[in-house]
This record gives C-alpha cells, sequence and structure tokens, in this order.
C-alpha cells in the first residue's frame, strides 16, 4: 500500500474535476461508465461531468469502470457497479461518522464485495447476462488524502505538484505483474500481445477477489487521472501528463475531453473514458 503523508494539504483549498466517456471510433455501444460524487452528513449527490467544490465541505468519489460481456451485459455491468457505489457508501459513511470505527480499507472492501456479488448473482441468473463482469477503480478524497482500491486494467494516476506521472493502480494482468517486476518496459508492455489477458474483475465467474488498496497524501497543484484501458492504448504516460499540465487558459474544464479526444484519434478501437480531479488553491 503506497501510505506518502499529505505535504500540504491545508493549501489545497477547491477541487476540480472533469469526466468524459466516448465509445471510440469502431465499437456501437459505451460499456465504460464514470462517476463523480460528494459526500458528507447530510447525503450523497451526484456531481456535474465537470465542475469546482470547497474541498473542505465534503468528501468526493470518483471512479471509473469498464464493463464486458456479450451484447449488451458490459454496459449493464459498469452501470451497476457506479449505482452500488452511490446507494452503498452513503450508508458506510454514516456508520463512520456516528463513531464506529470502520477504516476505509473496511468501507470500500466491502463495496468492492457486493458489487462483485450482484453482478455474479445476476450473470449466474440470466443467461444473456453470463460471465458478466466490470472493472473498478475508485478514489475517496478526503482531506488530505485521497484513499483508492481497484479491480481490474482500468488504471489511476498521480501527477504530484512537483511533475512526473505515477501509476497507483496495479494491471490485474500477468503482463501488469511482469511489468511491476521489471521485466517489460511500458513500450513492451504496451505492445504484448497478452496484455488484456484479466486475473481479476468484479463478476465474470471471478471466484477469489482480491483488490488492490492504497493511500496517498496529496499537495495543492496535485493531479489525478482515473481512466479505462481505451484511454491507455491511445495515450502514453507522457501525452497524459502533457495535456493534463498544460490545459487551454481560456477552457481548463476541457481536460478530460481533451485527453479522451486525442486518445480516440490516435487508436478509438476501444470505448475511451477519462476522470481528472485536481487541487488548487481558492481564488
Amino acid at each position: 500500500m503506497s501510505e506518502a503523508g499529505p505535504k500540504e494539504a491545508s493549501g489545497a483549498q477547491t477541487i476540480q474535476w472533469s469526466g468524459l466517456s466516448d465509445v471510440g471510433r469502431f465499437r456501437k455501444n459505451n460499456q465504460d461508465a464514470f462517476l463523480a460524487l460528494a459526500l458528507n452528513g447530510e447525503g450523497v449527490r451526484r456531481l456535474g461531468k465537470y465542475g469546482e467544490a470547497e474541498l473542505n465541505e465534503s468528501d468526493y468519489i470518483y471512479a471509473v469502470s469498464d464493463g464486458m460481456g456479450g451484447a449488451n451485459a458490459g454496459e449493464f455491468a459498469s452501470q451497476i457497479a457506479v449505482e452500488k457505489i452511490t446507494q452503498l457508501l452513503p450508508q458506510s459513511f454514516s456508520a463512520a461518522a456516528s463513531g464506529i470505527a470502520v477504516g476505509y480499507q473496511d468501507l470500500l472492501g466491502e463495496l468492492f464485495n457486493q458489487i462483485h456479488r450482484e453482478l455474479t448473482k445476476m450473470g449466474q441468473a440470466y443467461a444473456e447476462l453470463s460471465g458478466m463482469g466490470a472493472t473498478l477503480s475508485l478514489c475517496w478524497v478526503r482531506p488530505g488524502w485521497v484513499y483508492f482500491a481497484h479491480v481490474g486494467d482500468s488504471r489511476i494516476y498521480h501527477l504530484p505538484a512537483t511533475g512526473g506521472i505515477q501509476q497507483l493502480s496495479h494491471d490485474h494482468t500477468h503482463v501488469g505483474w511482469q511489468q511491476r517486476q521489471g521485466e517489460l518496459g511500458e513500450t513492451q508492455a504496451r505492445n504484448h500481445p497478452g496484455r488484456n489477458g484479466l486475473q481479476q474483475v468484479l463478476g465474470g465467474k471471478n471466484q477469489n477477489l482480491s483488490p488492490q488498496f492504497g493511500g496517498v497524501g496529496y499537495e495543492t497543484g496535485d493531479a489525478f487521472l482515473i481512466c479505462s484501458d481505451g484511454l491507455v492504448e491511445g495515450l502514453w504516460n507522457s501525452g497524459m501528463q502533457r495535456l493534463i499540465r498544460n490545459p487551454p487558459k481560456d477552457a481548463p474544464a476541457d481536460i478530460a475531453e481533451r485527453l479522451v479526444s486525442e486518445a480516440v484519434q490516435t487508436d478509438g478501437k476501444d470505448n475511451t473514458t477519462a476522470l481528472v480531479f485536481q487541487m488548487t488553491r481558492a481564488e
């Protein structure tokens, strides 16, 4: 688990976000879904595709899911994943606020387990949904910290204010494991024929779910990207960094749109989703 402490969280007054999902140039339906929520003691509020808010007013949830399965099953799976987050997290949040000692890993672990059970149950009940599954990459933004939970090959990146880009999530593939071991570089991993062979998904006949959990401290100027593998196929890490770090002054909310647009133009074989959030100082 990555547990770097917050360095300057008190200066991070606001959070800005933008999200976009595109079907790509070849697919008929979009099996990706993304979600942005504000969560506090009064309940849960769904956020728009882009916006800005005070960091001390609420916790914030950002998530991307990539569904898989025949016909419309994949689309259904990713929607179930994001809807379950909206339903279940407020209950967990209320329990935590009541003084029940529940850690973020316990909360997110139970959330992932419940989504996994729901997808598995529906896949077994309906022949047309057999094998239905979904990836899920989720970030929970709290004062000074971003906690995350992840299953699959969608990705979570951290772009520190000091520069660079770091993939926080682990691709749950053999190729991803080889890359983490240093056996493959970025180019080799991207070109490997087995790069999409998932070993972990929610649902999808996967018996032993083992999500990745982590936490990272943030400071003012840090940015985070959650994306589906369609974005990764179309953009190198350097391209992601370039587009996030150099937004147009006249349209800073268009970061996700620029990421998705360039990735689809470059590749576009798969559904493509980007959700970016960054910590800024209040004006």
